[in-house]
């Protein structure tokens, strides 16, 4: 992967791509998604855009060789480093990631859009 020239607008595409495989691909039946296959999607896009605005503002990937993939404590490591209580958030990010990817309870645009909003 290339170095990012700027990881937040990366990481905000992302999300928004995440945002669109909701609305266009989901599809809402009442009051849920009809399709989970593509609120697990949405949920991977959003965590890779959370990755890619670490990735760039950590430089995470800096000490990495070519096509090694970072593992979550590495990003749990960077963070330490900058500020330890930052850690809670980065945790429950990836919680809320297991949210929206778990398959339970993950069909209702309420619960979605918040998590959206958190990540």
């Amino acid at each position: 992967m290339s170095e990012l020239k700027n990881p937040i607008h990366e990481a905000e595409r992302y999300v928004e791509n995440a945002r669109q495989i909701l609305s266009e691909k989901a599809g809402k039946d009442g009051d849920y998604y009809s399709d989970r296959k593509y609120v697990k999607i949405a949920g991977h896009t959003a965590w890779c855009g959370v990755l890619a605005a670490l990735d760039g503002v950590l430089g995470i990937r800096t000490g990495l060789k070519r096509n090694q993939r970072p593992e979550f404590k590495d990003y749990q490591e960077a963070v330490n480093k900058i500020d330890n209580k930052m850690n809670r958030v980065l945790l429950n990010g990836l919680q809320k990631k297991h949210i929206l990817t778990s398959g339970k309870n993950t069909t209702k645009p309420q619960i979605i859009r918040v998590t959206l909003l958190v990540i």
